[in-house]
């Protein structure tokens, strides 16, 4: 996703409070907050840098009330990113650390989730600041990391909170669900769509040989855009892979951050949400860094009708969560256009590829 390509998206929500105090003394015992600031970025959950006296810098996420207008998979998001940080962690990727989950409950009125900080500034922030070198070199390393993240295999497909009735034992039936319940929270919220809605809840059984070749549920960020890399530059003498050793001053990759939209399924799908507007299976880098590390990486007929699919399916979300966020101006109208034309476009190319 390109910063010229979207218009700038409106500003997240803020429910946190202005310190977290409280909630660090739950966690940390006795600490001073001396600076709290709020982070961009995020559209759902509201995040604040927390600075504590000890030097520390902390993350505290917090979820919107728990009867706030939501989509159906946005129960419990930042238990799942506590999860998916953890689970990729375990892996070898970089990601921040979770000191703390607490889901909503009796005198808990929002869900909240304590990290450890990344260093660096995002993909997104110093695009402009990358040679066509770095670019390159950051591809190939992002492709490493996302490979390992899919080294990690679920209990089931679906979203890793397994909650309502958005996991199953097998891919096609996952991801029907996952489908149909958006279908279901556009007719909910009152979202038109460019397509008919029965047809549309038909193309995961239409293709369901397709979703069937997947026999692995793999762990997937699934919104893994620039915005949710953190780079930052090279010490002295830091490896960066086996017998690599960067350059001082080198752009690097810290890590990935927001996985709240992570589940488990076809590793391809990762692909659609690190590059929403465009194709990432045509990035020979960021593919040759994927299969440094999982050779199996095929992108063959039956994976470009997955792709198409998961295009289908993110496009919809973005279309439908645009409601209950209350988005408007110039990001709403681009994001409605944006997101017809894309499903138009993703419909076509199932009805090429499977002509």
């Amino acid at each position: 996703m390109t910063a010229s390509a979207v218009p700038s998206s409106p500003p997240g929500p803020d429910g946190a409070d202005a310190s977290g105090d409280g909630r660090l003394r739950q966690v940390l015992g006795r600490v001073t907050v001396v600076r709290g600031t709020a982070l961009g970025g995020g559209l759902y959950n509201s995040a604040r840098l927390l600075e504590l006296g000890d030097g520390r810098r902390l993350v505290l996420k917090t979820a919107p009330p728990a009867d706030a207008p939501a989509l159906t998979h946005e129960q419990g998001l930042l238990g799942t990113e506590a999860l998916f940080h953890r689970l990729a962690a375990g892996a070898g990727a970089r990601v921040p650390t979770v000191l703390h989950h607490e889901p909503a409950g009796p005198g808990v009125p929002s869900e909240w989730l304590l990290l450890s900080y990344l260093d660096g500034t995002t993909w997104a922030d110093a695009r402009d600041r990358l040679t066509p070198a770095d670019h390159a070199v950051l591809r190939h390393r992002l492709g490493a990391t996302l490979a390992r993240v899919a080294s990690v295999t679920g209990p089931a497909y679906g979203y890793l909170r397994r909650g309502p009735g958005l996991s199953a034992a097998d891919w096609p039936s996952a991801f029907t669900a996952m489908l149909r319940a958006v279908l279901a929270d556009a007719s909910r919220f009152g979202v038109a769509l460019p397509a008919p809605v029965e047809f549309l809840a038909e193309l995961p059984v239409r293709f369901d040989h397709r979703l069937a070749e997947v026999r692995r549920p793999a762990l997937v960020h699934f919104d893994a855009w620039e915005g949710n890399i953190v780079l930052g530059r090279t010490p002295s003498g830091v490896r960066e892979g086996p017998g690599e050793v960067a350059d001082t001053g080198a752009w690097r990759l810290n890590g990935l951050i927001d996985g709240e939209r992570a589940f488990f399924g076809d590793p391809l799908a990762e692909l659609v949400g690190l590059d929403p507007l465009g194709t990432a299976e045509d990035d020979a880098g960021l593919l040759a860094g994927y299969r440094s590390v999982a050779p199996g990486l095929a992108v063959d007929g039956g994976a470009r009708v997955r792709l198409a699919l998961y295009r289908v399916y993110l496009a919809l979300v973005m279309r439908v969560e645009s409601v209950p966020r209350a988005y408007g101006g110039e990001f709403a109208a681009w994001l409605d256009t944006w997101s017809a034309d894309r499903l138009t476009e993703q419909l076509a190319v199932l009805d090429t590829l499977e002509s």
